[in-house]
């Protein structure tokens, strides 16, 4: 495979880029599915050719931090397993994002799994597609009860059903929960897809890299009078993406087949060593399918575990140091690299993070929190619920998401340590008004 690749500042499997600790491959999974086999040679690459970082991304990916010199090695060894795509300039457009519990989700209105290796497929394949952005990015959702809803998308695809006919609904620069701009057949959902991204390359301009960019400056009724010469659209006006209940990628929770259970577990700040990985692929092995599922909250899922078997697994994820307990501070907290890894990082966002989670501890508070070591938000593509903005070593502004305000919200007091962030948020809490 040539890896001749365009310029880009996003890491990819053929494309290692550096950070203050070493090079970061990032590995795309299809769906955020990983084998057993293949999560064992991410594991073994991590030790061999790394420092043993391994990351889950928000995306439902994992990468590889502190990359040395042996960097053809760890491509080499990573392709072996079947896990680069299928052109060497397919690699960054392979940005399609799935519900985690797709195809075993009790909610789930149909299994999105063959219509997106339809559109990967596509995607790789379709020397035009190659154009694309790195960030360009597609999200198919099969009315899952998990399913991330708040990542915004390049284009997103619902599934709905309207008088016996099953529908995707679909709507370009936001999120699934956002006001539809139409509706196809299903059986046209990859025929969608196509003529979107040929319509998106036709009209933008080379700075116009993404779909928001784009309906910026060109009508939205212009793009859909374009589209519907090329796909059967409809309208779609009395339709709402519904929320689920939160946490339902911590622990254990029911299938659609009867009996059997997934399970998630968060590596505590989305990091995973080789240990951690090479454990939860053994349990997926003995006691699931032999897969894991990555998903958008940097975590992942042991799916299709028979329900006596489940203390079992959840026993050895924590012995692993892994986290299955939504009640547990550390799991519902999200952090950057920080200064240890990142140029651009102010503080160390990881260390703090896990000095926040015990303050919470000692409380009794769990919250969602989000630390970020610079305005660019990596560790989160959407807005949680509280961020602290690092303005210094041990230093952070703190936010209150305000659906009203762009960015991450209402700023609410500046240049706080973590511990007043954890005082402030305890007061808060205990507050009549926030009852």
């Amino acid at each position: 495979m040539s890896t001749a690749l365009r310029p880009s500042a996003c890491p990819g499997l053929l494309r290692i880029v550096p950070a203050l600790d070493g090079g970061i491959c990032r590995i795309k999974l299809n769906g955020g599915s990983i084998s057993a086999a293949q999560a064992e040679a991410v594991a073994s690459a991590a030790e061999r050719f790394a420092g043993g970082v391994i990351e889950a991304t928000n995306r439902a990916n994992l990468q590889i931090r502190g990359i040395g010199s042996e960097q053809t090695a760890l491509i080499d060894s990573l392709l072996a397993a079947g896990l680069g795509p299928r052109t060497a300039a397919g690699d960054d457009v392979r940005n399609l994002m799935l519900s985690p519990s797709a195809g075993i989700d009790r909610r789930m209105l149909f299994d999105t799994r063959p219509l997106a290796e339809q559109i990967l497929v596509t995607l790789q394949s379709h020397e035009r597609f190659h154009e694309l952005s790195a960030k360009f990015a597609v999200q198919l959702d099969g009315g899952e009860a998990l399913a991330m809803l708040e990542h915004p998308h390049d284009l997103w695809l619902s599934a709905v059903e309207r008088e016996g006919e099953w529908l995707l609904v679909f709507g370009f620069a936001g999120c699934p929960t956002d006001k539809p701009a139409g509706s196809v057949p299903l059986e046209q959902g990859h025929a969608l897809v196509v003529a979107v991204l040929e319509l998106f390359l036709e009209l933008a301009r080379p700075d116009q890299t993404r779909m928001r960019h784009l309906l910026a400056d060109y009508p939205l009724a212009e793009f859909l009078a374009h589209l519907a010469e090329r796909v059967p659209l409809k309208s779609i006006t009395d339709w709402r993406r519904s929320l689920s209940p939160d946490a339902l990628h911590i622990g254990t929770h029911l299938q659609r087949e009867a009996e059997h259970v997934y399970i998630g577990a968060v590596p505590p700040l989305g990091r995973l060593d080789p240990v951690m990985l090479r454990g939860a692929a053994q349990l997926a092995h003995e006691f699931g399918d032999a897969s894991l599922r990555l998903t958008p909250w940097q975590s992942l899922l042991l799916p299709n575990v028979r329900k006596e078997h489940a203390p079992e697994v959840i026993r050895r994820l924590e012995q692993l140091g892994l986290l299955c307990d939504a009640d547990q501070p550390l799991s519902r907290l999200i952090a950057c690299t920080g200064s240890a890894g990142c140029g651009k990082g102010l503080a160390d966002t990881k260390g703090d993070a896990r000095q926040l989670a015990a303050l919470l501890q000692r409380h009794g508070q769990t919250l969602n929190v989000h630390l970020s070591g610079c305005q660019r938000s990596c560790a989160a593509a959407h807005i949680a619920p509280v961020t602290l903005l690092a303005v210094s070593p041990g230093h952070y502004d703190l936010y209150f998401r305000d659906a009203a305000l762009p960015g991450f919200g209402a700023l609410h007091a500046r240049n706080l340590t973590i511990e007043a962030v954890a005082a402030l948020l305890d007061d808060r809490s205990r507050s009549p008004l926030d009852a």
